[in-house]
């Protein structure tokens, strides 16, 4: 025991010496970096990023010193970055190691300043390492900002048109007052804090062009995960509503997408016009995409895609839908839901289904059965009408024919066929490229072999769309849906 004191005395000298032949002073001995570039996401001037990281290794036999980490713009880099726990406040920092066959993690996110540009702002620096050798190495830092027009408790008293090229942000939500009316020019892009919406109690009239649609999205431009941007996840925002005072809305080559519901319609007046939209996209709704209770609404080559609720969910009213494709490809957890589901009645309220008329269209989706349609059988003179002219349906053939069902094709297995049904071009295989379900990526363009190419009724196409939502020309042969394919 009495020689305890001077053994813990020699101790730490043995293991200084020791450990200073255990660092390497080599400019072979090189660092290795998970990535040799960082690419940030396009953000909101003014908003940060979602944090990256780099990983920064030391493969050499020896613990590598770094005598200091910095970026070259320095404090006034909108880069901002942590290295093994430490800030690098003023642009740099000093004094790291690493051990054999260890590594560090840096922890980097950007915030571009707001610029008078309207379109987007690069920003580019270099994050440097030196090491104790005296080698420098660099990690190349790029990022993206969009200035925007921000909006909050913003109200239209009068008529309006947001014309402008920036992307107009909406905080929380943007109302259309009654009587009033909100234009939204070619090139539009409105991008809604979580939980906005846009509610109009007068009219909303999008016209938008192929070449520049109008666009209603979130303002979560980052990324979730790697490579899985925000605006792929449904409920970013909140969705578009028109009042029961609201009347002759019009969406022309509108992209909706990726609410907690697409665009609901209140019940109002069946005999008057309340919405129509051509050419537009509603798609990946965490509810319904679009939601009409009682009122006159035309679909027509639009697309109604991926809602965690029903593609259209219609209760009463007056609703034509032409050439447009209603495909449910919902792949989160909690979705529950049909492309289409239909009734004229909502629990005990009676809601009389004047007319619900599809024609040259395609309902279809993953489930044997994407149709629900029920009737109030405690009110059987209720209205009830539908028909489908020239659609393909996946939905079960019925045994008798149906003369609401006219020169419509069946999107299920042919009877008698023995073959898997998912090798069948039926539902999702309708479309191609088939859905990327690592990467939320859905094409509803038509794949080979689909039935619904070349089997559209040619006078309906002729009297409303002779081109698709594309604006390619359907000719002799047009197809169902608001696609023509190549």
């Amino acid at each position: 025991m009495r020689f305890l004191p001077l053994l813990l005395f020699f101790v730490p000298l043995l293991t200084a010496c020791m450990g200073e032949d255990d660092y390497t002073v080599s400019p072979n001995d090189r660092l290795t970096f998970s990535t040799d570039t960082v690419a940030l996401d396009t953000v909101i001037s003014g908003s940060a990023t979602s944090t990256s990281r780099i990983v920064v290794y030391n493969k050499a036999s020896k613990a590598v010193r770094i005598a200091q980490v910095g970026l070259e713009r320095g404090a006034a880099s909108p880069f901002k970055l942590n290295v093994d726990g430490t800030p690098l406040t003023a642009g740099a920092a000093a004094d790291f190691e690493i051990a054999t066959n260890d590594s560090l993690i840096v922890f980097l996110m950007a915030n571009v300043p707001e610029s008078n540009t309207d379109e987007p702002t690069y920003e580019e620096d270099k994050l440097y390492f030196t090491t104790e050798a005296g080698v420098t190495q660099k990690v190349v830092l790029t990022a993206w900002g969009q200035t925007v027009e921000t909006l909050r408790g913003c109200r239209i008293a009068e008529p309006t048109t947001f014309a402008s090229k920036r992307p107009y942000r909406i905080m929380d939500s943007l109302v259309v007052e009654q009587g009033q009316t909100l234009a939204l020019a070619p090139g539009c892009r409105l991008y809604f804090h979580p939980g906005a919406e846009l509610v109009v109690h007068g009219s909303l009239v999008i016209q938008g062009t192929p070449e520049q649609p109008v666009v209603l999205r979130g303002d979560r431009m980052g990324n979730m995960f790697t490579n899985q941007p925000y605006d792929r996840i449904p409920g970013q925002w909140g969705g578009v509503r028109l009042t029961a005072t609201s009347y002759d809305n019009y969406f022309n080559h509108a992209d909706i997408h990726s609410g907690t519901y697409g665009v609901r319609v209140d019940s109002s007046d069946v005999a008057r016009t309340k919405l129509i939209v051509e050419n537009s996209i509603i798609h990946n709704t965490a509810q319904h995409a679009l939601d009409i209770r009682m009122a006159q609404v035309y679909v027509g080559n639009s697309q109604l895609t991926n809602a965690g609720g029903d593609c259209l969910h219609v209760r009463g009213g007056n609703v034509t839908v032409v050439h447009s494709t209603l495909a449910r490809l919902y792949v989160f957890t909690g979705g529950s839901g049909a492309a289409l589901d239909f009734a004229n009645f909502d629990g005990g309220v009676r809601l009389p289904l004047e007319s619900l008329q599809f024609a040259n269209s395609i309902i279809t989706g993953y489930q044997s059965d994407e149709i629900m349609g029920n009737q109030n059988v405690d009110f059987p003179e209720d209205a009830f009408n539908y028909a489908f002219f020239n659609c393909l349906l996946n939905t079960p053939q019925t045994e008798e024919a149906d003369p609401r069902m006219v020169d419509c094709l069946w999107d299920q297995p042919d009877k008698g066929n023995t073959e898997p049904v998912d090798s069948l071009v039926i539902r999702e295989r309708n479309f191609t490229p088939e859905p990327d379900l690592t990467h939320l990526l859905f094409s509803f363009q038509l794949a080979p072999g689909s039935k619904a190419i070349g089997t559209a009724s040619p006078e309906i196409s002729a009297l409303t769309y002779p081109t698709d939502r594309l604006g390619r020309q359907r000719g002799e042969k047009p197809d169902m849906g608001c696609y023509q394919h190549n």
